[in-house]
């Protein structure tokens, strides 16, 4: 029913990913939005809008809520009452101000590495230390190092845990049995669990979301969530997104950090995007994450018979692919500039992500297959250039 396939120019529109480098010709295939028009319920809502013409300080309505928390409740179980939300600019920017609510300069954030960059600097930016319990690579997935997160929180300067779920770049759908063991070793510590769950609807069967939040009463009233429709919906350039915070004390700490760092106002258009999106985008999520599940294992077809000395990292949910490149014996740095200046495509290097990811690179496949598979080629003439194709296009 929706098209995914026809490739959309988007060269010329200020885009950060196509139009920051400036050379022709090259696929990106690294910052992570996606290739596609957003749901068409989305775009007709923000056209009746902008026929109105004028685009004043917005007042978030009750239907936001409405929709909001219905979304979560029908989709994944969770209970979010009206007041637990707090509407800011985007995930980054909330986890920011979670930070800055929650610990003072000197204390210390625990991450699991390699992990999304920005976890980085928001912690930096807080005067915080990042405290890095890295992730164990097995068995062509990652693992959590359960010995050394009790450590790491058993610090008496760690206060809060930023967690990724489903996370970045390892495409990881934590399990209840790994939430849960998260939770227990952090609350003996007294350790605020901060879970990023942006990625949170681009779940590939058989693995499911289960929101931290959702987990207990008790977890509920002790951590806090970051939730918006932008990366499942293409609409991050709106700039939305909800923090979750049942605490009420908590709550209030956030409240006064968000409006200290002046990220309390959001536009019209994000509004109207996240009600469209929950109330009557689903049909549209629905063929975008089979039409990305494909991709993937198109990807791990062409990887396994073409380049099969870059191991593909298990995917279970995000459209972000985690390879192994290690075996090229070069660093993820000089990976990336040799596939840009040789090959003409361009993926984010694995260094990105904590000393944890060197060696790794990450590739965006929320793209149309036809422009994917021209990456992919393009990669393998660099990477592989004198051995045979064993694929036909």
């Amino acid at each position: 029913m929706y098209d995914f396939n026809t490739p959309i120019d988007r060269h010329n529109t200020n885009s950060y990913k196509w139009d920051t480098l400036d050379m022709e010709n090259v696929i990106p295939l690294w910052v992570a939005d996606m290739d596609f028009k957003t749901a068409p319920c989305i775009i007709e809502a923000l056209k009746k809008r902008v026929e109105h013409g004028i685009f004043g300080y917005t007042r978030v309505p009750d239907k936001y809520y409405e929709a909001t928390i219905d979304w979560f409740k029908r989709r994944h179980n969770w209970d979010i009452k009206p007041t637990d939300i707090i509407y800011t600019s985007g995930v980054v920017p909330a986890i920011s101000a979670i930070i800055k609510a929650l610990t003072q300069p000197g204390d210390k954030v625990i991450i699991q590495t390699p992990v999304y960059n920005c976890f980085f600097s928001s912690i930096k930016n807080n005067d915080c230390i990042p405290l890095e319990n890295e992730l164990k690579y097995w068995d062509n997935t990652y693992v959590i190092d359960y010995e050394d997160l009790e450590e790491k929180a058993s610090d008496p300067r760690a206060k809060v845990m930023l967690l990724c779920n489903p996370h970045n770049p390892s495409g990881r759908v934590w399990t209840y049995n790994e939430l849960s063991q998260i939770y227990d070793i952090c609350s003996r510590h007294d350790v605020v669990v901060v879970s990023d769950e942006i990625h949170c609807e681009l779940v590939y069967p058989p693995f499911v979301y289960i929101p931290f939040c959702s987990l207990s009463e008790e977890v509920a009233s002790h951590s806090v969530a970051c939730v918006s429709p932008s990366k499942s919906f293409n609409i991050a350039g709106l700039q939305i997104a909800n923090i979750v915070c049942r605490d009420e004390e908590m709550r209030k700490k956030i409240d006064k950090a968000i409006n200290i760092n002046e990220v309390c106002d959001v536009n019209p258009f994000g509004v109207l995007a996240t009600i469209s999106a929950y109330t009557q985008g689903e049909p549209w999520l629905t063929e975008l994450i089979d039409y990305l599940q494909e991709n993937y294992e198109f990807l791990v077809t062409f990887f396994n018979k073409e380049m099969p000395k870059l191991p593909v990292v298990k995917l279970e949910g995000t459209y972000l692919v985690w390879v192994d490149c290690r075996s090229i014996g070069l660093s993820s740095e000089e990976l990336e500039e040799k596939l840009i200046r040789e090959g003409g495509v361009w993926l984010n290097p694995g260094s990105m992500y904590g000393v944890a990811g060197e060696g790794f690179m990450r590739i965006n496949i929320a793209c149309p297959r036809e422009r994917l598979a021209e990456g992919l080629k393009r990669m393998k003439k660099v990477l592989f250039p004198h051995s045979e194709p064993t694929i036909e296009f």
